[in-house]
């Protein structure tokens, strides 16, 4: 009986402080700052009692209650875990959770790796993970085997996913010790799921793939110091990855099917891993995956052209899944790069592609278009345009470019002609589809002069060599002659990709031309053009002008000195570097009258400029450098005045003399 009621009493002693905690909770979350900032304190105060990480750990499995409310209780569990679960660590801070009280939260967590909600699974794995960093494996043996326990029972999905969540999350942090005793256990587990789509879906077969990658990372990283023992490892495992990325990569890329585009990204992660960091191994597997990557590399640009390119809006752009990984075609597209990359660097996969190279850069040339997201944003704000210019923003064209440059590096000549072939019948469709009316004809010659303009030092230096038959300097003119007519106002991102090709190929176009473009650009300075049009022009006059004659019409740097001053009033921190590069080319350009005639109108602008920025090195060290060359054609200018005047005075002087010398000859 005095049992019974002590059984009572104590129960109901917990369940007040379980209403208490839940009470606080709620109250993190109201909208008045005094009530929360009272619960935080509250909170933080009862988490120096026992039993608070386990309470927290009630809480957040407890699936009778809000969904708020649990992944709450689970966030405050993983700080509490980082404060009081491991004496001796930095973060540590009394007191620590007793043997018992960590007995209790290991085994509620695991119990809730189930759980139907995503949000809650990623916040217990988050939790366990934390946990498994301080306890597994010795502290916690029994951690893997309930995981691979989940995985395994085919009837409980749900079981599956959050397994596969807090594998995710341990893979990342396995050591050299722990790798090679898990990855015999675990691949095959991991096999079965991705080899059965029925069963499993896109979802769970992309979370087996990036434990996959995480556990090859490592091995990869072992390689050097046990090179024998991962190669023997990896020798068995390979053939069955290799067979089943096959068939993966053999179904055509799908539009609208973002889980589809993140498995495919994990299989080439993979692949990469494997190519780095076996290839011998992966040499004698590589074939059979040869055919299904061109398949899903070929079917893949159809659906990135119909979605980013073409498409006003790509939906999936920049969304991530309910654990953070990012879902979006262009990431998939950009990986995809990334593992040709690999092979064109391989000297023994380069073989495989060797006969298709000139495919391959044709393709690529057409990932390289502008979307039509960059089209409007770079519309709205020429800051971005110049931003992304500058800094080579990872981005689908920026990653096919340096595809291009690799197959330069690395297949020579042969890969110098594809290019040109490749170019010179993009070219052409263009032509053809500028002639049926199409309005967007002008991305692919865009593209095509992106993709030269960037590969523009390795085409001279081959050029210059004699290493390559193909008339450089005749495929610029012609495409540019072509272009320059086209209505700046129709094609605003051609017209400036005009001007920064010309100015990269300045060296091998005819002295004709160069002039026709100088002056073009000069004029758009000073026009109501769209910004990428005057981003393009001030990108070729700061390279031309300093190569340009002497002779230029001082009208015409009068009129650009004037336009660049008005600009450097509009101009933001992204492109005032780039109009104070131009002004300074400019004035060094002109005559010393022409900087001495506008010396009083824009050395007050550049001294503002300067005053505006001078926390700025780059800004204001490009507005001193401005005032330096004024102030050096001003000198040059005075000093040349001053010599006129002394040189006349000695001219005086010297017939005075002739005159006195004359008349004394003439008395003598």
């Amino acid at each position: 009986m005095a049992s019974n009621l002590i059984h009572q009493h104590q129960h109901q002693h917990q369940d007040q402080d379980r209403q208490w905690l839940l009470n606080c909770l709620t109250a993190t979350l109201d909208p008045n700052q005094d009530v929360r900032s009272f619960a935080e304190a509250s909170l933080s105060q009862a988490s120096l009692q026992p039993g608070f990480g386990g309470a927290l750990a009630k809480i957040a499995a407890d699936r009778g209650l809000s969904l708020g409310l649990r992944q709450l209780a689970a966030v405050l569990l993983k700080q509490f875990i980082k404060k009081h679960w491991q004496e001796g660590e930095d973060s540590f801070e009394h007191p620590a959770v007793s043997v018992e009280e960590k007995e209790v939260v290991r085994r509620l967590l695991l119990a809730s790796l189930d759980d139907s909600h995503r949000k809650i699974c990623t916040a217990i794995s988050v939790a366990i993970a934390s946990i498994a960093a301080y306890d597994w494996p010795e502290g916690w043996p029994d951690l893997l085997p309930a995981l691979l326990k989940l995985i395994y029972d085919q009837t409980n999905i749900n079981g599956v996913h959050g397994a596969l969540r807090c594998l995710a999350l341990l893979s990342g942090d396995l050591d050299d010790t722990m790798v090679p005793t898990i990855v015999p256990v675990l691949f095959p587990c991991l096999h079965t799921i991705v080899s059965l789509p029925q069963t499993y879906g896109n979802y769970l077969r992309t979370k087996a793939l990036s434990i996959v990658y995480s556990c090859t990372s490592m091995l990869g990283t072992m390689s050097g110091a046990y090179k024998a023992e991962t190669t023997a490892l990896m020798a068995q495992m390979l053939k069955p990855w290799m067979d089943q990325f096959s068939v993966i990569l053999q179904q055509p890329v799908q539009p609208e099917d973002p889980d589809d585009w993140s498995m495919r990204m994990e299989v080439l992660k993979c692949l990469n891993q494997f190519v780095q960091n076996f290839p011998s191994l992966t040499e004698n597997e590589f074939m059979v995956i040869v055919g299904p990557f061109w398949q899903t590399f070929v079917t893949s640009l159809k659906v990135y052209v119909q979605s980013s390119i073409e498409g006003e809006e790509n939906p999936y752009d920049g969304r991530y899944d309910s654990d953070g990984a990012e879902r979006s075609l262009d990431s998939f597209v950009i990986q995809l790069f990334e593992f040709l990359l690999t092979m064109v660097g391989s000297a023994k996969l380069r073989k495989v592609i060797q006969n298709n190279v000139k495919e391959l850069v044709y393709y690529t040339l057409s990932f390289l278009q502008i979307t039509e997201q960059q089209v409007h944003t770079w519309s709205m704000d020429a800051n971005q345009f110049v931003a992304d210019e500058d800094d080579g923003t990872y981005s689908c064209r920026v990653s096919g470019s340096l595809l291009l440059e690799e197959v330069v590096n690395s297949c020579g000549r042969e890969g110098i002609n594809a290019i040109i072939d490749a170019v010179r019948e993009k070219f052409n469709e263009s032509q053809q589809e500028k002639a049926a009316g199409s309005v967007a004809w002008w991305r692919t010659r865009e593209a095509i002069l992106f993709a030269l303009a960037s590969l523009s030092d390795q085409l001279h230096e081959v050029e210059g060599l004699g290493l390559t038959s193909i008339n450089l300097g005749g495929l610029a003119e012609q495409m540019v002659t072509e272009d320059i007519r086209t209505g700046v106002h129709d094609s605003p991102f051609l017209y400036a990709r005009l001007f920064i090709f010309v100015a990269k190929f300045s060296p091998v176009i005819s002295h004709g031309v160069l002039e026709h473009f100088l002056s073009a650009a000069i004029k758009v300075v000073g026009l109501d053009v769209p910004p990428p049009v005057k981003v393009g022009a001030c990108r070729a006059l700061s390279q031309l002008l300093p190569e340009a004659n002497q002779g230029i019409n001082q009208a015409q740097i009068m009129c650009l000195l004037s336009s660049l001053t008005e600009l450097l009033h509009q101009a933001s921190d992204e492109t005032l570097h780039l109009v104070l590069e131009t002004l300074q080319a400019a004035i060094r350009a002109g005559h010393e009258a022409s900087a001495a005639s506008i010396e009083s109108i824009i050395s007050p602008v550049i001294l503002n400029v300067w005053a505006s920025h001078v926390s700025d090195p780059f800004i204001s060290i490009y507005a001193i450098e401005v005032l330096e060359v004024f102030i050096s054609s001003i000198v040059t200018l005075v000093m040349i005045h001053v010599f006129y005047f002394v040189f006349k005075r000695i001219l005086v002087f010297v017939k005075i003399r002739w005159i006195q010398c004359c008349i004394m000859v003439s008395k003598c």
